[in-house]
């Protein structure tokens, strides 16, 4: 093996003094590889690259480039030292061309003024050399996800970088999306650059990269060759435990309709169709899947069961009464769950205790209350049962919600709603963000009340999640339901991309998958 390019040897980072970020992590980095840093929410893989990109600075631990220790207080520093960093949400000036990004902040002149010539002729050079073809002309704000993330990368590259940082770069990406990235990695490769994913997909760990470098709890658990540690080895050292998923969807019983949206035409905040004509129904006993690049009809869709979107066409109803006119708590009473997707506007009381966030529905149940006042054992005795059983990590039950990861309090607000959800659960990427122990507890639990009859709207961006859990699934593209999936697991990623790009044959036959 060559000598690394990189390392990073004894990285420590608190936050607050208290949460140990990074606990004397270690990385290193070989010339032309792509190595995935991977582990659960919260085991600092993002710190630890922040800290090489000069986001974060550590307490205590060194890092080498070639040899040479090299200090890096900010991220000129990272860049002079050509590393450059993709962050998993884009930092794009929307109203710009893509060449005005590219060449942002480092602009070429042309006597005093810009040489916009010189900045499109980069973009076309960039994109020849490395498959990533764009038009420099176009704005940002008319791109889609894979072409943004095209034009971070170009930024990266602009900037001479030699090791390039992905943070989570397939979150958003469609699998025919995935498969055109891989391509452009593999180019990069080739080309001698020295890349870094950040991720949890084990999978695309096993299809793209040649070494894993392992993080638990701020600590490096080691450094494999991808090609001789399996998918479960990867699993189990990232959680500590042996991990076994779901074995998958369970085959339907199902019962009466509990949902149907019949002709729901609705706009958005723009004023453009959101939604156009859509109908579907869901029944008890049912996890239906809805399936679309993010954009396509998902946050309306959502924003119809919660109450918040009254303004739309057509009937929506939950067990059989109309909604349109009933504010969240009066839908909370025919018996929906609702896991939002944004945990930190609406998920979660940000002020409030992880007591008052798991209890904040389930406490008018009977157990609960006796005579109007609220028992302090059975809300205790439930919340703790939460914390354990989701693996959340806190001080107690006592702490403010706020003191959490994104990915803990996604636990907590998910129990909650899959508590509540009497009914209907709606579930609204339920997952994201959240660490793989907490999605096996998270699907188990959506497993169990579809057992018990429940019926659940899974809007999820992670197509895996939706094979994991559904026989049937819609797929919205432009706010209509372009494809109705009946057995999903016969159909291959392949097609269900293409049916999210627009590319596939519309089928508008009856309420129901099929």
């Amino acid at each position: 093996m060559d000598k690394p390019i990189l390392e990073l040897k004894d990285i420590s980072k608190t936050y607050g003094g208290i949460v140990k970020a990074n606990d004397h992590a270690s990385f290193d980095l070989q010339p032309g590889e792509i190595h995935a840093l991977a582990g659960e929410n919260g085991a600092g893989k993002t710190t630890l690259m922040k800290v090489l990109y000069g986001l974060e600075k550590a307490e205590s631990g060194a890092v080498f480039l070639y040899g040479k220790k090299t200090e890096i207080r900010d991220p000129n520093d990272a860049i002079d030292n050509h590393i450059g960093m993709v962050h998993q949400h884009f930092m794009l000036v929307d109203d710009l061309s893509v060449a005005e990004n590219v060449v942002l902040g480092m602009e070429p002149k042309k006597h005093i003024g810009f040489d916009a010539e010189k900045a499109k002729n980069l973009v076309l050079s960039l994109g020849k050399e490395y498959g990533m073809e764009l038009d420099p002309d176009k704005k940002v704000e008319n791109l889609n996800v894979a072409q943004k993330q095209k034009v971070e990368i170009m930024k990266v590259l602009a900037r001479n970088a030699n090791i390039i940082i992905l943070d989570e770069p397939t979150a958003v990406l469609t699998p025919l999306e995935v498969e055109m990235f891989f391509r452009q990695l593999l180019a990069l490769k080739k080309a001698g650059k020295s890349i870094v994913i950040i991720t949890h997909k084990i999978r695309e760990i096993k299809e793209i990269c040649d070494r894993v470098t392992i993080m638990r709890a701020g600590k490096t658990i080691g450094t494999y060759l991808v090609k001789d540690i399996t998918e479960a080895e990867i699993s189990g050292m990232m959680v500590g435990f042996e991990y076994k998923p779901i074995e998958g969807y369970i085959p339907g019983k199902y019962g009466e309709e509990v949902l149907a949206f019949d002709h729901v035409n609705c706009l958005n905040d723009a004023g453009k169709a959101a939604l156009n004509d859509v109908c579907f129904s869901v029944r008890k006993g049912e996890i239906l899947g809805v399936i679309g690049v993010e954009g396509n009809g998902q946050e309306e869709l959502a924003g119809i069961m919660s109450g918040k979107i009254k303004e739309y066409q057509g009937n929506v109803t939950l067990s059989g009464k109309d909604i349109r006119h009933m504010d969240m708590g009066k839908i909370r009473a025919l018996g929906l769950g609702y896991i939002s997707e944004d945990r930190m506007e609406e998920g979660a009381d940000l002020k409030g205790t992880l007591l008052e966030n798991a209890t904040s529905v389930i406490y008018r149940e009977p157990g609960f209350q006796k005579f109007g006042i609220i028992s302090q054992r059975k809300t205790k005795e439930y919340t703790k049962e939460i914390i354990d059983e989701y693996n959340v990590k806190c001080n107690s039950y006592q702490e403010e919600i706020r003191n959490l990861s994104g990915g803990n309090m996604q636990k907590i607000v998910s129990a909650r709603e899959i508590s509540a959800a009497t009914v209907l659960l709606v579930a609204n990427q339920p997952t994201r963000g959240v660490d793989v122990a907490a999605v096996l507890a998270i699907h188990k639990k959506i497993q169990e009340i579809q057992k018990e009859g429940r019926a659940i709207l899974l809007i999820s961006s992670d197509l895996s999640e939706i094979y994991q859990l559904c026989e049937n699934a819609i797929v919205l593209f432009g706010g209509k339901i372009v494809a109705r999936i009946a057995n999903l697991s016969k159909h291959s990623e392949k097609e269900i991309g293409s049916y999210m790009l627009g590319l596939g044959k519309d089928n508008k036959k009856g309420n129901d998958p099929s």
